[in-house]
């Protein structure tokens, strides 16, 4: 990981400790978010450390796991970092879906926390 830029690296470590925290304790997801955080989860908005955490506890999956097929990270010109995520979720005994999901993340107290997170399934209605 030394050969990648310092936004990369922080970028995967990131998504890597969401996507543990997500699958094993959502609960726990309220760490890496801030009292103005914003999320859009399939077009629903939310704000608040708090709304965000109640809303990933509420979702009904008892199972889940993600699996990262590609991301991408970019440095902005105030010092955040972009990450944007492409996978696939197997939620209990669904089907294997994929998802997009992006996150500005910015560094408060020497902590890398997300301020923005978007979340969409990859579905296609053709009809």
């Amino acid at each position: 990981m030394g050969d990648k830029p310092i936004w990369e690296q922080i970028g995967s470590s990131f998504i890597q400790h969401y996507c543990q925290l997500f699958d094993n304790d959502r609960t726990q997801l309220g760490a890496i978010y801030i009292d103005v955080s914003c999320l859009t989860w399939e077009g629903q908005q939310f704000q608040g450390k708090a709304v965000i955490v109640e809303k990933f506890s509420s979702l009904p999956l008892q199972k889940i796991q993600h699996s990262i097929t590609a991301q991408d990270h970019q440095p902005t010109p105030d010092s955040c970092i972009i990450s944007k995520v492409v996978g696939q979720l197997k939620a209990d005994e669904d089907p294997i879906i994929g998802f997009h999901q992006m996150f500005l993340l910015k560094n408060i107290n020497d902590a890398w926390v997300c301020t923005n997170d978007m979340f969409r399934l990859a579905l296609h209605n053709f009809g």
